[in-house]
């Protein structure tokens, strides 16, 4: 395939790349305490919120993480400084924003996780929920989905035609 004719050659979801270029930073999908529009997320997070961070995290970081070893790394934080997962997870939301130049609101990144930490991790799932992740599948899921779908007829070029 053409470099010049892949419209994404980074091995990006279609909507990071976009936003990317936007200089000017972008609102959230949806609120920080949205959380019931999504409601087996919200039961899910609320109960184990290692595996919504686990997912999460290895959308964020490309795949150099797995789920299992983010949200184990996570409970283990949890375990270890009771109820200061947001020391770790914060991180994630600032990187998250980071690649989706996302406003820090309606605080900074340490106090929505320090005092909203279930709001935040379904926040952030939604978010990349929206952005089309299938967060059940993980980053090689993705990718390999997206492939899929940029499998279709090659591009004819303009020139000489008969």
């Amino acid at each position: 395939m053409n470099p010049a004719s892949n419209p994404n050659p980074y091995g990006k979801p279609s909507g990071y790349q976009a936003q990317c270029s936007t200089k000017a930073p972008t609102s959230w999908s949806t609120g920080l305490f949205d959380c019931f529009s999504d409601v087996p997320n919200c039961c899910l997070t609320c109960w184990c919120p290692c595996i919504t961070f686990g997912q999460i995290a290895e959308i964020v970081d490309m795949g150099t993480s797995t789920c299992f070893t983010s949200g184990a790394v996570y409970a283990l934080v949890l375990a270890i400084m009771t109820g200061c997962g947001c020391c770790y997870s914060c991180f994630y939301r600032t990187q998250m924003r980071d690649q989706y130049m996302l406003t820090e609101s309606p605080c900074p990144d340490f106090l929505v996780h320090c005092f909203c930490e279930p709001c935040a991790l379904c926040q952030e799932h939604r978010e990349l929920r929206i952005r089309g992740y299938d967060m059940s599948l993980g980053w090689e899921g993705n990718m390999e989905k997206q492939n899929r779908g940029m499998e279709v007829a090659p591009e004819v070029e303009e020139g000489m035609n008969r």
